[in-house]
């Protein structure tokens, strides 16, 4: 009890939804890299109901207000920007320190969109953590002063780096069944492979969030392409599943530094990705990756049967990803939360 009580103590607002099977977001992956870094963290919330959820913040802000050092908020673009709102207004009140932590590469829409509301937020936060430059480009216009960018981060020792062949492209594709991350192009893309390769393979990880999934088996199997659907799994399962798979593709129309595509480099898997967001910042085409046009299926078929035909530069860019996305380990991007978290 008394070691509890010297302890450093954070409460982190965002949606720890991972038991209701949603992949897990920084709210538990940070989370657990603080405890380990010696915070007692508290979190809300788990609650599915948004309502509900809301509620939750609410009620613990009140309560942990007067407990804690610092309220950390993930902050988003879409309806879910509304729990950061409400809850750093209630941090104000309370006068509590809150770092607003962001998320979602169209964040620059909602700084348009609703100027005065963002104000709100960021103007008083005790600091703003951008996890790229692309969005730390948009912020600076307007908040520099508490701006602080601070990379996604991994255990890059939980990643086992395998080199691959790539006779015949298998796809690996990891994300929820969301319309924004367009997963009908990566099932578009393997029926245009098809033709140049029978035998294609696609693995599809995710939960479905909008009811794409039969819609996406519908279209496999018109097409009679073979395809994966394995709901959601566990970090340490899709990470093992990845093993079978060659090549990680990204289809996604908004992003920002996706913890996935991360993953996928540490693990030694190429990664082709639609050029959106903060992926630039993330992948340079030809080095560490490959970029294509938002939507483009042709353009991201070509660059699957390039490198299953340049073995070169499939051995240079998966050795560039994995050295590069070592600059993303706890061990490092600690020392950027300790400077904040004094």
């Amino acid at each position: 009890m008394y070691d509890l009580l010297l302890m450093r103590k954070l409460l982190y607002i965002g949606n720890k939804l991972s038991i209701h099977g949603v992949n897990a977001t920084s709210i538990e992956t940070l989370g657990a890299f603080l405890e380990q870094d010696g915070w007692h963290v508290y979190y809300a919330s788990s609650k599915k109901n948004k309502l509900i959820r809301l509620l939750d913040m609410v009620y613990k802000t009140l309560i942990y207000s007067r407990k804690v050092d610092y309220i950390l908020i993930d902050t988003y673009s879409t309806q879910n920007f509304y729990y950061a709102l409400i809850i750093s207004q209630l941090c104000r009140l309370l006068k509590v320190k809150y770092i607003a932590k962001l998320h979602g590469g169209d964040l620059p829409n909602r700084l348009i969109k609703t100027p005065f509301l963002c104000d709100m937020i960021f103007k008083n936060a005790y600091c703003i953590s951008a996890p790229s430059n692309y969005l730390l480009k948009y912020f600076k216009i307007n908040y520099s002063n508490n701006l602080k960018y601070i990379p996604n981060t991994v255990d890059i020792g939980n990643y086992q780096f395998i080199k691959r062949d790539f006779t015949s492209p298998k796809l690996f594709w990891v994300r929820s069944f969301s319309s924004i991350y367009n997963p009908k192009m990566a099932i578009k893309v393997a029926i245009e492979l098809k033709k140049i390769y029978p035998n294609i393979t696609l693995c599809m990880v995710g939960p479905d969030k909008e009811n794409i999934i039969p819609k996406c088996q519908e279209l496999a199997k018109n097409n009679a392409i073979d395809v994966l659907f394995t709901g959601k799994l566990t970090k340490e399962e899709w990470c093992d599943l990845a093993k079978n798979y060659n090549i990680f593709i990204n289809t996604t129309h908004f992003d920002n530094t996706p913890i996935s595509v991360i993953e996928a480099m540490a693990l030694g898997l190429p990664v082709v990705s639609t050029n959106v967001g903060g992926m630039p910042d993330l992948i340079t085409h030809n080095q560490n990756g490959l970029l294509i046009d938002d939507n483009d299926v042709i353009a991201m078929k070509n660059c699957i049967i390039e490198l299953c035909n340049n073995t070169q530069l499939c051995e240079t860019i998966v050795v560039n990803a994995r050295n590069y996305v070592e600059q993303f380990d706890w061990e490092i991007v600690k020392k950027d939360w300790q400077e904040i978290l004094k």
